[in-house]
């Protein structure tokens, strides 16, 4: 369950950079569930408001390869053709998520009684497949796995024996479900791992597939990514789907993601800089290897919303520190950063305490209020933490895991901004 949970973290926060394949648009995914016998909604794809002729309830969708659109802007409703073209003319051109809006999948609106939420990925712990499956589809998934993990039913099973269709009813009968209702469930739970498996797909998902009040489901929004190694196996996605062959995975690097890397790039020193932008209010400076993405996901447990990912490490220049620090705070609605790291040998404390607290100053803010945490042991740390108490910098030592700094980070970023409200 892990490993579904950072698939589902940098799916939805920052498109997809750490998956081996190809993500699939919307409408691609839809043309090969309609293939395959699920119902979607009736749609367009277009590039420009012009070609709108449809009339009604509708729904325009930004064609990106990330998750989190509808939170993003990327999904809004429309009453009519000429408000669709008013809207469809506010998206085209415009950037959702870090990727520019191209096309827009525009779609009736359909009455609803119902939504669920199925998807099919890998638990990379137990290697196997992994079914899932809950009655509360459309909404954020990772969040509802944290707080009611209950609600996700879940089954895993074997390449080598396949899924078959009465396991796929037991896992629907599991949520509850009944009568006709669960066996039109159950068949398009049935069908979509018939497509991951067909497709070599690391993640096959419907959310939500909604029930209409006419009694039938619709796939209203879903996603196909394919394992790149085997991509060389599906000729069919191209020549049957018109779906080429590309690197979709890979989105462009924003200009405050250029701006680290230029930070990085000022001398031959350590790292500081391998940058990721998020949408939230807590910037990181974080390392360690595998500590590093331990930091982030206990910054997300915890409640918090990272505003970068950003590894440092090997030493780097207190001037690159410096400079990361002040680019971090630059960032719009960043008051405050955490500074993580696993116990380091290789990257001197004090230098990393001294570009912090010089980017911070130089920021003109004040090092006790802008870092919420310091936790890095290691190398020259008496010295560092010298430092951090000249300037009343909260400082963890080695006593202190990643998992109590981060979450000491979370609670005075939600200290202050109780202060803000008064």
């Amino acid at each position: 369950m892990n490993r579904i949970l950072t698939c589902f973290l940098f799916d939805k926060t920052g498109g997809g950079h750490y998956k081996n394949g190809m993500r699939l648009l919307e409408y691609e995914s839809k043309k090969i569930f309609q293939h395959h016998g699920i119902r979607i909604p009736r749609g367009v794809l277009i590039t420009s408001p012009e070609e709108i002729q449809e009339e009604g309830d509708l729904v325009l969708k930004a064609q990106i390869p990330s998750g989190g659109r509808g939170k993003a802007g990327g999904v809004i409703f429309a009453s009519g053709r000429t408000e669709a073209k008013s809207l469809a003319n506010r998206l085209l051109g415009n950037g959702i998520r870090g990727y520019e809006v191209r096309q827009l999948l525009i779609e009736e609106k359909l009455p609803l009684e119902r939504e669920y939420y199925l998807g099919v990925t890998y638990d990379t712990t137990a290697k196997t497949p992994l079914v899932l499956f809950s009655v509360e589809g459309g909404v954020d998934i990772e969040e509802l796995a944290k707080v009611e993990r209950e609600k996700i039913i879940t089954r895993v099973f074997k390449l080598t024996r396949g899924f078959l269709e009465h396991q796929a009813r037991e896992v629907v009968a599991k949520a509850g479900i009944k009568g006709k209702e669960l066996l039109q469930v159950s068949e398009v739970l049935f069908k979509l791992v018939e497509i991951f498996i067909r497709y070599d797909a690391t993640l096959a998902e419907i959310n939500p597939l909604g029930r209409t009040s006419q009694g039938e489901v619709v796939a209203l929004d879903g996603h196909l990514e394919i394992e790149e190694d085997a991509l060389y196996r599906h000729p069919e996605l191209e020549r049957v789907f018109g779906i080429p062959r590309r690197d979709t995975g890979i989105r462009q690097a924003t200009e405050f993601e250029r701006e680290a890397a230029r930070i990085d790039s000022l001398d031959h020193r350590g790292v500081a800089g391998r940058m990721i932008e998020f949408e939230g209010e807590l910037g990181l400076i974080i390392g360690g290897g595998g500590a590093s993405l331990t930091a982030f996901d206990a910054i997300r447990n915890h409640g918090g919303k990272p505003a970068n990912y950003c590894e440092i490490g090997g030493n780097p220049s207190v001037r690159k520190v410096c400079e990361l620090t002040k680019l971090i705070l630059s960032k719009p609605g960043v008051k405050q950063i955490a500074v993580i790291m696993n116990v380091v040998s290789n990257t001197r404390v004090d230098l990393v305490a001294r570009g912090v607290i010089k980017g911070v100053i130089e920021s003109g803010r004040l090092p006790s209020e802008a870092i919420a945490v310091f936790r890095v042991p290691g190398s020259w740390e008496r010295e560092g933490f010298k430092i951090l108490e000249k300037y009343g910098v909260p400082y963890c030592d080695r006593t202190v895991s990643i998992d109590e700094a981060a979450r000491r980070a979370v609670m005075r970023v939600k200290e202050e901004k109780s202060k803000v409200k008064g």
